[in-house]
């Protein structure tokens, strides 16, 4: 317990003052004791469907949780039956595969009409543990090599997942869950870091999801028996989690990016080195597109064959100077017959009004480029929001009504770092606050060529950021 105890003092003194938004934690329970709901800082517990499952629900309802059976869909109707008959909240309906997940939607909305009194959400299969890597020790020839560091650190992150998640399972806020790499021995004996934990929280908080959180094995025993090393831990876990706890309806993220898809694979890699390079997009799904989802946006990437009338609204998107990308999709289409494209390499690019239509004439292949050089097509000066001398951290900006803008951050580092924002308006209030922190720290903004620039001056795992046209008073 004496590696709880050292991470946790980096994250000690959480403070709870956070607006309202959206996002939840559902805690993974598999242990038969649980504490109070006030030692776990949580009150909705997910149980994996068994033999146990039934009984273990009631006790938990009981002491004050909402809990919820985890189930395969083969197994969702007897789940949802028995969640009916004693009472408790609800299912998840957890998918094994990206091709499965795909037919979840239609089989929960019947159980949602059948069941109208219980939640029932399906959990994506396509979450996976939140971290920084940099690079690989490895054995040539029986020798420990170090691979070169990358310019630019990996991060395993679900910014993608959530982006198609929110495109396609229009009926529910996008939910994940994913399983912690126990491969180290030390983790798996005593379970991850509490700032391991965090990430996780920070990440789907920012990206306004719903995370079913996995809870090892001893850290469960530990807040269920009163162990005191584990609960000291836990407080900045629960107080990230009381930080980040959201209801009501989220917002629609600032972004300059479409793409258009109809499933999971044939993007996702893209998309996910898009999410990596920050660059502000939205994914929508293609059967559904609309003319209204188009406004104001500079670039459209289409994964899927597009219908004819997708065809009409790429050609009108275009044709008002936006650049459009087709990704291996052959076809009649009616910019060929009033332009001559222009060939380099395997794309051949199409004038359309005031704007372009590139054809690729093969599937990505390396999305590290592909997002490069998406990148390039769009427009600075319409760029929502950039940051610079950070490497180790995502960014999001949720336009608000009212003129205000709120900007989420997500350090994978999980060390101290200054980051340099850049948004599109001008700002005349920043207000910063973080778990560590609480609300709000006054930061200085610049104003230029229409943006503004500040520092938040030590981010350690997620901070929020608030501004204002006006001036704001504490």
């Amino acid at each position: 317990m004496k590696k709880w105890n050292q991470m946790a003092c980096l994250l000690v003194a959480l403070a709870i003052l956070a607006p309202v938004a959206l996002g939840k934690v559902y805690l993974r329970w598999t242990q038969t004791t649980v504490p109070p709901p006030k030692v776990l800082g949580a009150n909705e517990l997910v149980i994996p469907w068994s033999e146990d499952a039934q009984s273990l629900a009631t006790t938990v309802e009981k002491q004050g949780y909402r809990a919820y059976f985890e189930v395969p869909l083969a197994q969702a109707t007897v789940a949802a039956q028995a969640a009916a008959n004693s009472g408790v909240s609800g299912i998840f309906i957890k998918s094994s595969t990206a091709a499965e997940e795909a037919e979840l939607g239609a089989d929960a909305e019947k159980l949602r009409t059948k069941y109208p009194k219980l939640k029932i959400l399906v959990v994506s299969a396509n979450g996976k543990q939140p971290q920084m890597k940099g690079w690989l020790v490895f054995q040539r020839n029986g020798i420990l090599q170090v691979s070169s560091p990358t310019s630019q650190p990996w991060l395993d992150q679900n910014l993608a997942t959530v982006r198609h998640e929110r495109a396609f399972e229009t009926a529910q806020r996008p939910t994940y869950t994913f399983e912690w790499d126990v491969s180290d021995p030390l983790v798996k004996q005593n379970g991850p870091k509490p700032a391991d934990y965090a990430l996780a929280v920070v990440e789907a908080g920012a990206f306004h999801a719903d995370l079913i959180l996995e809870l090892h094995e001893v850290q469960q025993k530990g807040l269920a028996s009163g162990e005191s090393s584990v609960v000291a831990a836990w407080e900045p876990v629960k107080r990230t989690i009381a930080f980040y706890d959201r209801s009501g309806d989220g917002e629609q993220e600032a972004s300059e990016v479409a793409v258009l898809t109809n499933d999971y694979d044939s993007s996702y890699e893209a998309i996910n080195l898009m999410a990596r390079h920050n660059i502000p997009f939205r994914v929508l799904h293609s059967d559904d597109v609309k003319p209204a989802d188009l406004a104001g946006l500079d670039v459209l990437i289409a994964f899927a064959a597009p219908k004819q009338g997708l065809i009409g609204e790429i050609q009108s998107f275009a044709n008002r100077g936006g650049v459009a990308v087709l990704v291996n999709l052959p076809g009649t289409y009616p910019w060929r017959s009033s332009s001559t494209g222009k060939t380099s390499g395997q794309s051949v690019t199409y004038t359309v009004g005031n704007g372009r239509v590139i054809e690729l004439q093969e599937p990505v292949s390396d999305p590290e480029t592909f997002a490069q050089d998406v990148r390039r097509l769009m427009v600075k000066e319409q760029v929502p929001v950039s940051l610079w001398n950070s490497l180790t951290t995502l960014v999001v900006e949720y336009p608000e009504k009212n003129g205000e803008a709120t900007v989420e951050l997500v350090n994978y580092d999980e060390e101290p770092t200054p980051v340099q924002v850049q948004v599109k308006g001008a700002y005349g209030s920043v207000r910063y606050e973080s778990p560590e922190k609480g609300c709000c720290e006054t930061l200085k903004p610049e104003q230029g060529n229409g943006f503004t620039q500040f520092v938040v001056p030590d981010l350690l795992v997620g901070g929020r950021v608030h501004l204002a046209k006006t001036n704001v008073t504490k």
